[in-house]
C-alpha cells in the first residue's frame, strides 16, 4: 500500500520530470521551504520510493543504434540454473533490463547494441550458457513511446 500525501505524490512527479531541480526550488513548487522539504525527500530516500537520481543518455547520439527484445526459455528450472543464468545477464552490459515473465517464455530482455554484428556476438554468448533452451529476438524498429515517469497516484 503507497503511504503518501498530496505533497509527497508532487515531489515524487517533479523529480522524474526534472531531476536537477534543488530542494528550494522543489519546495516552492509545492508549498515548503527548503528544509521541510529536503526532510521529505530524504524521506522518500529512506522509504525507498526515491532509489536513484539518473540522467537519461540518447542511446543513439552514442552509436547504440539497436534495441532488441529478447525472449529465452530456460532448458532447467533448478535454483542453481536460474541463479547462474541471472548472474550471467547482471554482467551483460548490452542487456539494459531483464524480467521473468509468464507464458512460453522465462525472460524477457531489452538488449541495446551498436550493430548487427555486435548483437551476433552478444547471442553467442548467450547460447553459450548451458541452461538457454531458446531463443526469440525482436528488433525494434521506431519507438512510438519510452517514458521512466509513472503517475505516483
Amino acid at each position: 500500500m503507497v503511504d503518501l500525501d498530496r505533497i509527497d505524490k508532487q515531489l515524487l512527479r517533479l523529480m522524474q520530470k526534472d531531476a536537477r531541480l534543488t530542494v528550494a526550488q522543489l519546495g516552492e513548487k509545492v508549498g515548503l521551504s527548503a528544509s521541510p522539504c529536503a526532510r521529505r525527500v530524504r524521506a522518500l530516500e529512506e522509504k525507498g520510493f526515491i532509489t536513484g537520481i539518473h540522467a537519461r543518455v540518447d542511446r543513439r547520439k552514442l552509436g547504440f543504434q539497436m534495441t532488441i527484445f529478447v525472449h529465452v526459455r530456460l532448458s532447467q528450472h533448478q535454483e542453481q540454473w536460474v541463479d547462474q543464468f541471472e548472474h550471467a545477464v547482471l554482467t551483460m552490459a548490452e542487456v539494459v533490463s531483464c524480467h521473468i515473465v509468464s507464458g512460453a517464455f522465462d525472460y524477457l530482455m531489452q538488449v541495446v547494441v551498436r550493430d548487427l554484428g555486435e548483437y551476433e556476438r552478444w547471442v553467442k554468448r548467450l547460447q553459450g550458457l548451458a541452461m538457454v533452451a531458446q531463443i526469440d529476438s525482436s528488433f525494434a524498429i521506431r519507438t512510438v513511446k519510452e517514458q521512466s515517469v509513472i503517475d505516483p497516484g
